[in-house]
């Protein structure tokens, strides 16, 4: 079982940064794969970057070059440092953790999710 707890967000401007934090609990955090999804308004759910348990990345296009995830197991806290901050980026931004093997880019792939945090670019 872990629990995951987000922080970070708020409200920033157009071209600013922010980065987010999830907070794990439990046991074997440098074991699960780790991945940040975002959940605008009237959207589905959608996958933005995952750090496999051997630090594997992968991001969606949208944020490849902005964005980067980052894991410190010490601390059993995953990142996600967003630059160059769009109006689009508008979201809540959830954690999730999943045991599998492989990298997951899918939300039914994870095992356990955080409440999430706002993220809001203001133009």
């Amino acid at each position: 079982q872990v629990q995951l707890v987000e922080s970070g967000g708020g409200v920033v401007q157009t071209g600013g940064s922010v980065t987010l934090s999830c907070a794990a609990s439990g046991r074997a955090f440098s074991r699960y794969n780790m991945g940040w999804f975002r959940q605008a308004p009237g959207k589905e759910r959608e996958f933005v970057a995952a750090i496999s348990w051997i630090v594997y990345t992968r991001y969606t296009d949208s944020v490849k070059g902005r964005f980067t995830i980052s894991r410190d197991n010490a601390k059993n806290v995953v990142y996600l440092s967003m630059n160059s901050l769009k109006p689009e980026d508008t979201a809540v931004y959830y954690c999730a953790a999943d045991q599998g093997l492989a990298i997951a880019t899918r939300a039914y792939e994870y095992d356990y999710w955080g409440q999430g945090t706002q993220v809001t670019v203001s133009s």
